[in-house]
């Protein structure tokens, strides 16, 4: 098993460049499918979730040229159906939560498709009710083998019809997109992933109106050509390094962030007393050596929640506690969607924070204002967000800590440890 080993307590000083959307890239490689036309697609981040994807979609017979880092080329002209009976689609897509989205294409195109239950991160339920119930809606039939773990999918045509989701979720969005006929999605999902596959399939030729907003409208069409997308930069790195140069005490400007996809992640910071500063399509974090959170105009505790865009996102608020624990005052941390995604709190703990786990959903901390540094120690990372965030925690740390299980660090950012050491980070990987 792979871990870093870090030296914490040291100030960066730097520029970071954010990767490509993670979030964005799953589903626009998925639409890939709805072609047999080529699809170029840049600013692809090299991370290992995606590229579990790619190597699955190639399995499948999907050409697959890679001519620089970040851009690839695919083209699904010659789908190969026995591969999906195979042991290696299943562990490849077993061990990957986006596979999913693989479903949605699939029907539309050749009113069929197989899946097992997807893996992911073990961050509490995240039930697949929303994409089946869409299916249904438009015509297709399915069946899950709860012995083999499959999900079975099939129609002669999809049917466009009016369909109110029961949860704005943002994959269930992204696999029922397509049919023939007018479909509209009311509760659709309206993350800047979803617009940003919207857009890609308006070049491909689709004819869809309300992107950005939580009402699609989708006029079906018979065929889609090829087109390029370039993928926007990830939204969750851009906030990773905000709570980054906060804890370290460091000086770090993030390049080209795609302000206006960024919705209230930056002032969400400023809540927490980091001062977050825009230049150009850029964001300054000044070196601060005390950072005070607000509280609510009656006085009360602040709470920072996740909520559908344009709301907080969830990804997000690991980083949010880690950054509170040496913030000067209290906070609430209420993760609504998640039931086990507080659960990594016990090592913050184990660090000296000062954090109640309220419940599975809720913690309460009480920052310290840098004036009680965290202590190394030795950790293992339970998923993406809970990695960085204790990534975070070591390097703001005093001594030698060590992060096991960086897999599923990897899974979310590119080469994060080589990104840090190049403005001062001491981060060592041995596998």
């Amino acid at each position: 098993m792979s871990r870093f080993v870090i030296t914490g307590g040291r100030r960066l000083k730097g520029e970071l460049c954010p990767q490509g959307a993670k979030n964005e890239a799953l589903q626009v490689i998925c639409a890939c499918l709805l072609t047999q036309e080529k699809v170029v697609i840049s600013n692809v981040p090299e991370i290992l979730d995606v590229m579990k994807l790619i190597e699955l979609l190639q399995g499948m017979g999907v050409q697959v040229e890679h001519p620089a880092h970040g851009e690839f080329v695919f083209q699904a002209s010659d789908i190969d159906f026995a591969y999906f009976e195979t042991e290696d689609f299943y562990k490849k897509a077993v061990s990957l939560r986006g596979s999913i989205m693989i479903l949605g294409p699939l029907l539309a195109v050749y009113g069929c498709g197989i899946i097992p239950k997807p893996g992911g991160d073990k961050i509490g339920r995240r039930r697949l009710d929303t994409h089946f119930l869409g299916f249904e809606k438009l015509g297709a039939t399915f069946d899950y083998n709860s012995s083999e773990g499959y999900f079975r999918a099939s129609a002669e045509k999809l049917k466009g019809c009016y369909m109110l989701l029961d949860e704005a979720s943002v994959t269930g969005t992204a696999n029922i997109i397509l049919a023939e006929g007018v479909t509209t999605i009311y509760n659709a999902a309206c993350e800047p992933y979803i617009q940003q596959l919207c857009i890609m399939l308006k070049a491909m030729g689709a004819r869809i109106s309300g992107i950005a907003s939580n009402l699609l409208t989708i006029e079906g069409v018979k065929e889609l050509k090829g087109c390029h997308h370039r993928c926007l930069p990830d939204m969750i790195e851009v906030g990773s390094y905000i709570g980054l140069a906060a804890m370290t005490r460091s000086e770090i400007t993030i390049k080209d962030v795609n302000l206006r996809q960024l919705g209230i992640i930056p002032d969400a910071f400023r809540r927490l007393g980091i001062r977050v500063e825009e230049k150009g399509d850029d964001l300054y974090i000044p070196r601060q050596e005390h950072y005070m959170i607000e509280d609510f105009i009656d006085g009360s505790i602040l709470t920072v929640a996740d909520a559908p865009w344009p709301g907080l996102t969830p990804d997000l608020l690991s980083v949010f506690l880690v950054v509170a624990t040496q913030a000067k005052g209290s906070v609430l941390i209420h993760q609504k969607m998640f039931e086990s995604r507080l659960f990594f709190v016990d090592k913050l703990i184990d660090m000296g924070a000062k954090i109640i786990l309220c419940d599975p959903h809720r913690a309460t901390v009480i920052g310290q204002n840098h004036e009680a540094q965290l202590r190394a120690t030795k950790m293992t990372s339970p998923d993406i967000r809970a990695g960085i965030a204790l990534l975070i925690a070591a390097l703001s740390a005093q001594g030698t800590s060590s992060i096991h299980n960086i897999d599923q660090i990897d899974r979310g950012y590119e080469q994060i440890d080589e990104k840090l050491n190049a403005i001062g980070a001491e981060i060592q990987r041995f596998s």
